[in-house]
C-alpha cells in the first residue's frame, strides 16, 4: 500500500489549484455568513422603524378623522336642537346635506327619543319609521350620551360601526341622537382613507382593530369584524401601547410588526411586514454579493490554473491524449495553443492535425453506415440502437411499420428513378406531419419504420391514420397518389422484447396488406395466430 501510495504523483497545477480554491472559497463562505447576519439585522430595523412611522402616521389620520366626524355630528345636533321647529323633511335634506358633503358616514338617522327613525339619509336605507326596541343602537339611545359603538349588526342586516350625539331641547329635555353608522363590509370612510385592498409588493400592510380586538378595517375585506385578540401584538394595542416587534400572526405567518393606538376612540392600527420579504431581499443580496465576488475568484483561479501549467511539462498531457486514440472511449482533442517549448508545439499541432483527420473520418463512417443514402434519413442499423437505448431507460413507445402499396408496379410501370423519387417524397410527406419527438427510419425497400416515443397505441393509430389520409390525398412525384399500409404494436403492452415488438408491428402490417391495402392495423393476437394459419 506504502509503495502504491509512493508510486502516484500528484500534479504540481493540482496543487497550487487546490490550495488557492480552498483559500478563496473559504474566504468567501466567511464573508457571506457576516454579510447575511449584518444585512438581517440592518432590514429588521429598518422595516421596523418605517412601520412604526406608516402606523403612527396612520393612527393620527384616523384620530383626525374621528374628530372631525365627531364635529360634524355636534353641529347638526346642536342646529338641531335650536331650530325646534324644523319638520322632518327639513331635518332630513340637513341629513342629506350632511351626508354628501362631508362623506364621513354610510349613513345618518334622526332617531327621537322614543326609538322612531324620523330621518335617515339615503331614504334607501329604508328603515323610515321604524322603531328600534332592542339591540346596540336602542343601548345607545337609551344612554343619551355621545358614543362610538364597536361593530354590529344593525337593523339594516349590515356589519356597521355607529357614532352617535343625544339631542336637548332648550329645557334639557332628551329629544333622541343624531346616528352616523359606517357599513364595514362596504366602501366607506375608511377604506377611502386607508385604502381599499391596499398591500405593497412587498407584502406590507396595515389594519385597524376596535377596544374589543375585532378587525376594523382590513385588506382583506371577508375579515372585517374577525376576533384577533389572539395575536400578541394586538393585545398590546388594546392595552394602550404603541411600538414595533416581531410576532406570528393569526394566520401563522411571522411579521415584522409595528402599532399604534388611536386616543380619540381607543382603536389601534398595526402595519405589518412579512418575514419572508426580509429572507427575499437577503436572497438577491447574496446572489448579488456571490455575482461580484465571482469574477475575481474565477480571475484568481484560472490565473493559479495557468502557472501551474505552464511550469508543468506539455508532453504528458499529450501522451494521455495519444493514449485515447488505442481506447474505446471519446477521444478529446488538445486545445490549439502555443507553448513555450518549440517541440512541444510542433507536437501538439501535429497531434491536432492527426486527431481532426481521425474525427473526421469516424463521424462520416458512423453517419454512412446509419443514413439511408436516397432519402436521408436514419437506416435499420440506427433503428436498433434507438430501440436498444430505449428499451435500457424502459420508455414506452409505439412502433409503426409503413409499406407502400403496389409499390412494384410503380417501378414497373413509372421506372426506378421514378420509384425512388416516390419514397423521398413518402419521407418528405412523413415528416412534414410527425411531432418533432417523433423518429422515422428507412427499413429496407419500400418499408418504413415510425418510432413513437411515449406513445401508447391509440394515440399511435390517431397518428397513423392523420398520416395515412394525407398520404393518399396528396399527389405523388408519378402525377397521382400513393397508398401505404400502416401496422402498431406499443413496447412495453404488446412484448417486452424489442426485436419481437417489430415482428408484431410487421404481422399487423400484413394484415393491412390482407384485407385490401391502405389502412391501419393494430396488432392483436388474433392478428398473429390468422398469420400462421
Amino acid at each position: 500500500m506504502t509503495k502504491l501510495f509512493l508510486n502516484r504523483k500528484i500534479k504540481l497545477s493540482t496543487v497550487l489549484t487546490s490550495l488557492v480554491a480552498s483559500s478563496v472559497i473559504f474566504t468567501t463562505i466567511i464573508l457571506l455568513v457576516a454579510s447575511y447576519q449584518s444585512q438581517r439585522e440592518s432590514l429588521i430595523d429598518a422595516y421596523l422603524n418605517l412601520n412604526y412611522s406608516k402606523a403612527n402616521k396612520m393612527s393620527r389620520s384616523v384620530d383626525s378623522l374621528f374628530q372631525s366626524m365627531r364635529m360634524s355630528l355636534e353641529e347638526i345636533a346642536t342646529y338641531v336642537s335650536t331650530h325646534q321647529e324644523m319638520t322632518d323633511d327639513d331635518i332630513q335634506e340637513q341629513l342629506e346635506l350632511l351626508r354628501n358633503n362631508s362623506r364621513f358616514f354610510n349613513s345618518i338617522a334622526f332617531v327621537d327619543e322614543t326609538g322612531l327613525i324620523r330621518s335617515i339619509a339615503p331614504l334607501s336605507v329604508g328603515l323610515k319609521g321604524h322603531v328600534l326596541k332592542t339591540g346596540v343602537s336602542k343601548e345607545v339611545l337609551d344612554s343619551q350620551e355621545p358614543s362610538l359603538t364597536t361593530p354590529y349588526i344593525a337593523p339594516s342586516g349590515r356589519l356597521i360601526l355607529l357614532m352617535s350625539q343625544p339631542l336637548y331641547d332648550s329645557e334639557g329635555n332628551h329629544r333622541g341622537m343624531i346616528g352616523g353608522t359606517i357599513y364595514l363590509h362596504e366602501r366607506n370612510v375608511l377604506s377611502e382613507i386607508l385604502g381599499n385592498d391596499f398591500i405593497d409588493e412587498n407584502g406590507s400592510y396595515y389594519y385597524v382593530v376596535g377596544p374589543e380586538g375585532k378587525l376594523l378595517f382590513h385588506p382583506k375585506n371577508k375579515r372585517v369584524g374577525e376576533d384577533v385578540t389572539a395575536n400578541a401584538i394586538v393585545k398590546k394595542v388594546l392595552n394602550g401601547q404603541s411600538g414595533m416587534d416581531r410576532a406570528v400572526n393569526t394566520k401563522g405567518v411571522s411579521m415584522l410588526a409595528a402599532y399604534s393606538t388611536v386616543p380619540e376612540i381607543g382603536w389601534g392600527v398595526v402595519q405589518q411586514t412579512p418575514i419572508a420579504h426580509i429572507n427575499d431581499l437577503l436572497a438577491s443580496h447574496i446572489k448579488s454579493l456571490i455575482l461580484h465576488i465571482l469574477v475575481p475568484f474565477l480571475f484568481i483561479l484560472i490565473l493559479c490554473i495557468f502557472i501551474a501549467r505552464r511550469l508543468a511539462k506539455p508532453f504528458f498531457e499529450l501522451a494521455n491524449h495519444v493514449n485515447q486514440l488505442g481506447s474505446e472511449k471519446e477521444v478529446v482533442q488538445p486545445k490549439n495553443k502555443s507553448h513555450w517549448n518549440r517541440e512541444a508545439d510542433l507536437l501538439t499541432k501535429s497531434v491536432i492535425l492527426a486527431m481532426e483527420g481521425i474525427k473526421e473520418k469516424n463521424l462520416k463512417l458512423t453517419y454512412e453506415a446509419t443514413t439511408d443514402p436516397l432519402t436521408n434519413i436514419p437506416n435499420r442499423r440506427k433503428l436498433t440502437e434507438v430501440m436498444e437505448a430505449w428499451e435500457e431507460e424502459g420508455r414506452v413507445f409505439s412502433l409503426v411499420a409503413i409499406d407502400i402499396d403496389s409499390f412494384k408496379l410503380i417501378n414497373d410501370t413509372f421506372g426506378h428513378q421514378a420509384g425512388d423519387e416516390v419514397l423521398v417524397f413518402l419521407v418528405n410527406t412523413i415528416k412534414s406531419s410527425i411531432r418533432k419527438t417523433d423518429l422515422l427510419f428507412r427499413y429496407g425497400g419500400e418499408e418504413f419504420v415510425l418510432l413513437l416515443p411515449y406513445t401508447v397505441t391509440s394515440e399511435a393509430f390517431q397518428i397513423s391514420e392523420k398520416l395515412r389520409t394525407k398520404i393518399e390525398k396528396t399527389i405523388s412525384p408519378v402525377g397521382k397518389a400513393i397508398t401505404v399500409s400502416l401496422g402498431i404494436s406499443e413496447y412495453p403492452s404488446h412484448t417486452n422484447s424489442i426485436k419481437q415488438v417489430f415482428v408484431l408491428a410487421d404481422n399487423a402490417l400484413y394484415h393491412s396488406k390482407l384485407n385490401g391495402r391502405n389502412q391501419t392495423t393494430v396488432w392483436s393476437k388474433e392478428i398473429t395466430a390468422q398469420k400462421k394459419k
